[in-house]
């Protein structure tokens, strides 16, 4: 079972602050600097470290974390594994970022969901960054993401993998056909948020060629994949967009994809959770599951 002074180490894990931590926890800071000291001893090691005056983990505190993250997270799972065999709901929070989720994954998910009604679900969309951050501090389960994670922090099985393509209006103009990603850099571009997995892979994908979108003619972020699409419809730019966003658009002819003859911008949409857990194998039938229910 979880130690308090477990709890008070991951909280500080999060604010690094004993000051806002105590204030979390309804606890004085001195008993927050009193569990900490007593896991630095019990460990034989700094956990934390100030440097230029603000709090940080050192390297041991960071091998500390994510192996108590992923104790607290499966005792959560064991006891409701327990508690399901006396007929109780198991929970299962699954972290989808936008595109994936709405345009790879919801379908599958929707027809497993219902095949399972022991398990109770919450799906939460979001940008990678913050799933991860939800991953480590045990409100997820799982996440399905486009973007860019370390892999040696995870444990984790691609899903499948999709292409990145331009897209523009029906009608668009543009001064010479495209053949390269190059011929592309007069256009104005529509692209997503910093953070969005979407951004990310077009920006690796750009770095690549030594480019970055200011390479463009004009640039304009966006944060809602729908005001993109709205927008490169009525032919105020370009976009680069997953192939599955933007299939119905394609088949009904209110966009079009600008087929270029460069090595095709291609991704892996993944499944992970965090690294070591007892229900690993668990996760891996549920990636099965749902590739079966993707047929």
């Amino acid at each position: 079972m979880q130690d308090f002074r477990t709890e008070t180490f991951l909280d500080v894990c999060e604010t690094l602050s004993y000051t806002r931590s105590a204030q979390r926890l309804n606890i004085t800071q001195p008993a927050v600097s009193q569990h900490i000291s007593f896991l630095e001893s019990a460990y034989g090691t700094k956990l934390f470290r100030y440097r230029n005056r603000r709090l940080e983990l050192t390297d041991a505190g960071k091998v500390l974390r994510d192996a108590l993250a992923v104790m607290v997270h499966d005792e959560r799972l064991v006891k409701e594994l327990i508690a399901s065999l006396s007929g109780g709901r198991r929970s299962l929070g699954i972290g989808v970022t936008m595109t994936a989720g709405e345009y790879v994954i919801a379908k599958p998910l929707a027809r497993f969901l219902k095949q399972r009604p022991d398990l109770q679900a919450k799906i939460v969309a979001s940008d990678t960054d913050r799933l991860l951050g939800m991953l480590r501090d045990g409100t997820l389960d799982c996440a399905f993401v486009e973007g860019f994670f370390d892999k040696n922090e995870y444990d984790w099985e691609v899903f499948c993998a999709e292409r990145l393509v331009a897209v523009c209006a029906p009608n668009h103009r543009f001064a010479a056909t495209p053949q390269y990603l190059e011929d592309l850099l007069g256009e104005h571009l529509l692209v997503r948020e910093s953070g969005s997995g979407t951004r990310a892979v077009l920006e690796h994908a750009l770095g690549a060629r030594n480019l970055v979108p200011a390479s463009f003619a004009r640039t304009t972020e966006v944060t809602s994949l729908g005001i993109i699409k709205t927008l490169v419809e009525a032919d105020y730019g370009i976009a680069f967009l997953y192939e599955p966003a933007v299939r119905m658009e394609c088949e009904a002819g209110t966009l079009r994809i600008v087929e270029l003859e460069d090595t095709p911008i291609a991704h892996d949409m993944t499944f992970i959770w965090l690294k070591g857990s007892f229900f690993s194998d668990e996760f891996r039938g549920l990636i099965a599951e749902l590739e079966a229910c993707a047929l």
